[in-house]
């Protein structure tokens, strides 16, 4: 080989070579037993969705503690509060306040019934909502209690009033039995189904008296609409009084139900109200 060929030839490789060698100092390669296989790489990714599920689950249960803790304290918060056949303006809530005191709940119908009540409306809602007073809502439009396929109808009235007035979900509806109305178990569980399958909650207002036909009917149903059902009794029944003169909370309804709300007394005389005890889980169920 020639002098001058054998001097290029070195030349080609020191070029070559230099670039190769300043790459491989600057950028060392990983070491293979460090690189990573796709399979590791998955269980590594695996593990990581683990840890932030089991974070995300136990998020969940300590939110559901807490949920718990409140639900517990508010069992032991007592509301004062009335219901009313009439319709509610100004003057009628200066009535009230001024005579009993401020109600908590105010409870309302769902449309009118000829001499009987008003019916709610916009205006009404408005103002109690405007006076932080929240709405208990009724519906009584019922004579008699009996069958299955009169609870589904008469709840699915109910709903119809309920989104016309629109009524936000989970707020509860409560049915109006009066003593004087047959009833009987297929009826109220037609009312608690459709309500349950619906936005709104299945409530039930009565006289739960030990010898009425309506604690004889509720007892006589199956165990989900006795526990889920909410119910607001009408008895024992006091007098009325002021906000500041109300009653220990003591009301008498079905054993393993939801008893939130008590009617201790009706028919005040300076405001035509009946007054009211509610148990602090209630105000999940108004308006």
């Amino acid at each position: 080989m020639r002098k001058y060929e054998l001097i290029t030839l070195i030349s080609l490789f020191i070029v070559i070579a230099i670039p190769i060698l300043i790459l491989s100092i600057y950028n060392p390669q990983e070491p293979m037993d460090n690189a990573k296989d796709p399979n590791t790489e998955e269980k590594d990714k695996n593990n990581e969705d683990s840890e932030s599920d089991n974070e995300d689950k136990n998020k969940e249960k300590d939110k559901d503690k807490d949920d718990e803790a409140n639900k517990e304290d508010k069992s032991k918060e007592i509301h004062w509060g009335v219901d009313s056949a009439s319709y509610t303006d100004k003057e009628f809530l200066g009535c009230v306040v001024d005579n009993y005191g401020k109600p908590v709940i105010w409870g309302r119908y769902l449309g009118e019934k000829e001499d009987i009540s008003a019916g709610l409306d916009s205006n009404e809602v408005k103002l109690l909502h405007d006076n932080d007073i929240k709405i208990l809502v009724i519906y009584n439009h019922v004579e008699d209690a009996r069958g299955n396929d009169s609870g589904v109808e008469h709840a699915k009235q109910a709903i119809s009033m309920a989104n016309d007035l629109e009524i936000p979900e989970g707020v509860a509806i409560f049915v109006d039995i009066e003593p004087n109305y047959p009833v009987d178990a297929a009826f109220i569980e037609g009312w608690y189904t459709t309500l349950a399958d619906s936005n709104y909650e299945p409530g039930v207002y009565g006289v739960f008296s030990e010898d009425s036909e309506l604690l004889n009917a509720y007892n006589s149903m199956e165990k989900a609409p006795i526990e889920n059902t909410i119910v607001w009794t009408a008895h024992p029944q006091k007098d009325i009084t002021t906000k500041d003169d109300a009653p220990e909370f003591n009301p008498e309804g079905p054993e393993n139900a939801k008893t939130l709300g008590w009617q201790y007394a009706i028919d005040g005389e300076t405001c035509n109200i009946d007054t009211n005890l509610f148990n602090g889980n209630m105000i999940e169920f108004v308006w």
